[in-house]
């Protein structure tokens, strides 16, 4: 071999030799040096830990019918911390998730950011047309109502499946659990989906909740509530049925309202339960109360004659009302029958500031005990600060605002003999033993026979029904205008009734807000969506 055969084999075997060198250097680096960091970056690239949220408790009606359930929803999600192709998924966020874009430039070395969340089968769908490499899907649990009507009463979920409304807010720890923390594996194949999935910690499971409501009932109140609404095109509309003695609220419905399962509310007023965040004047329904402490404070008796003056418009204390028809002497219950206000009034100087004592005895101005969101105690113009017309306002359902929850518990008072039931949407773990007494089983008893009379020869006729003991007050009230004033165009419809028939007891108090005629009365607009509400609450409970 000559020199320069022996020169050229000295260098390749130099070259080869740092090549070698190179290599294993490169190979330290690699697997000694920069162990952790790519370490980190494959789990980074192949690896998410993530929060799963637990199953949600169902919720059930009082004949175990679901009316609150999980449902699957599916969520997008991305890894800013290695994107494949940022271009395209800024563009893609850019079109269709502007939000989630700002999400993903405000972290963009995050390991773990939701594009959407509960995304609807046609975003689904238009994703899976054109795949990007940077969106992933992910399973998770969801909450579906079956009872659109339970709306305002159940609440609903936000996102993370925790309540933020209604008894979903209530009993939120109950239903909730604890999420579970888990490890995701991508799959290399795909890469869209993430697969294997390995627990770090368990989470526990919701509880259930079972509620008094009966969804059948509910149903056929809601059916005859929203034909009544769109008949008279009323702006609102309720209904409430309570057991008197147990406080169990069968249904609870209120127009207008929102189907829950919508996601996207824009007005969160709907989800409101009216009947008991909102409170109203009720009007000549509240002389019942009138009348009660009337007879309690053994003023008068059912008989005793009371003149009417023959005329539609009365004065007392300088101060003018009108009311709806002139008759001339009456007795005590003929008053309250046919709700004339002279009578009225002349009832309630009797009284005086017992009244308002009376009032708060019956429940108003006062809490309820049902624990709810947004729950509304009422008003009652104090005795001090009373003016001339405030005991007159006061006897004609004025100045003193309830809600109907408060109103059909009041009522109460006339099916169970005298006591204030505690109002219940949840199925307690105990019943109540022992209840206090407010009023005389006399007074009482007084109370009913005028209250059917009402419904029998009274105002009130149009909720009568053969067969079954029907007792109840109308009442017709103004509504203030945007001056203050109480406008004749404005008005509510209101009507609290008892249904009995042997043991069998149901209160069911109707409401109709700003009918577009202004020519009506409660006696023609709520009396009679009482009587074909009490008549399916009867078939439904096997009484007729």
């Amino acid at each position: 071999m000559n020199n320069t055969a022996k020169k050229r084999l000295t260098v390749i075997t130099l070259v080869f030799l740092l090549l070698f060198i190179a290599i294993i250097v490169h190979l330290y680096f690699l697997q000694i040096k920069k162990n952790n960091f790519f370490s980190l970056l494959g789990q980074q690239q192949y690896h998410v830990n993530s929060k799963i949220l637990p199953i949600r408790g169902n919720i059930y009606d009082c004949k175990g019918q679901l009316i609150a359930t999980e449902k699957s929803i599916i969520s997008i999600f991305t890894t800013p911390n290695n994107l494949k192709d940022k271009s395209k998924l800024i563009s893609f966020l850019s079109d269709n998730y502007p939000a989630a874009l700002i999400r993903l430039n405000k972290n963009p070395e995050a390991q773990f950011i939701y594009i959407a969340r509960n995304i609807s089968q046609n975003e689904l769908e238009a994703l899976n047309q054109k795949p990007l490499a940077d969106i992933y899907i992910l399973e998770e649990p969801g909450r579906y109502y079956p009872i659109s009507s339970l709306g305002a009463v159940i609440g609903r979920t936000d996102i993370d499946n925790q309540g933020i409304s209604g008894l979903e807010l209530i009993y939120n720890e109950q239903l909730a659990g604890t999420p579970s923390m888990i490890h995701l594996e991508k799959d290399a194949r795909s890469g869209r989906y993430y697969f294997n999935k390995k627990t770090l910690s368990q989470g526990t499971h919701g509880n259930s909740v079972n509620l008094t409501i009966d969804s059948t009932l509910q149903f056929h109140a809601y059916e005859e509530l929203q034909e009544t609404v769109e008949k008279f095109e009323a702006k609102e509309g309720a209904v409430i049925i309570m057991d008197p003695i147990s406080g169990f609220i069968y249904a609870m419905v209120s127009i207008p309202d929102i189907n829950p399962n919508n996601k996207d509310i824009q007005d969160l007023s709907l989800l409101k339960n009216r009947i008991v965040t909102e409170t109203y004047e009720f009007g000549s329904v509240m002389k019942t109360f009138l009348a009660l402490s009337a007879l309690e404070e053994n003023l008068y008796e059912p008989e005793s004659i009371i003149d009417c003056e023959n005329s539609k418009i009365g004065y007392i204390n300088g101060q003018k009302f009108s009311t709806w028809k002139e008759h001339g002497e009456l007795t005590f219950s003929q008053v309250i029958e046919y709700s004339n206000n002279i009578g009225t009034a002349k009832i309630a100087q009797k009284v005086g500031t017992k009244l308002y004592n009376h009032y708060r005895k019956c429940g108003f101005g006062k809490l309820t005990g049902l624990n709810f969101p947004g729950q509304q105690k009422g008003y009652i113009t104090h005795p001090s600060t009373w003016s001339k017309a405030s005991l007159n306002s006061l006897s004609f359902g004025y100045e003193i605002r309830a809600t109907l929850l408060q109103l059909a518990c009041a009522f109460s008072i006339f099916a169970n003999g005298g006591y204030l039931p505690t109002p219940k949407l949840v199925v307690p773990n105990f019943c109540e033993m022992t209840h206090t007494i407010l009023y005389r089983p006399e007074t009482v008893q007084k109370m009913r026979a005028i209250l059917e009379k009402t419904c029998n020869q009274g105002t009130a006729h149009a909720a009568v029904i053969p067969g079954v003991t029907v007792l109840g007050k109308t009442g017709t009230a103004r509504l203030l205008d945007e001056a203050g004033h109480y406008s004749p165009l404005k008005n509510i419809y209101t009507f609290a009734g008892i249904i009995e028939k042997g043991n069998y007891k149901r209160v069911i108090v109707t409401f109709i807000k700003e009918a577009s005629r202004h020519d009506l009365y409660a006696s023609t607009v709520a009396a009679p969506l009482f009587e074909r509400i009490a008549q399916k609450t009867l078939i439904h409970d096997k009484i007729m």
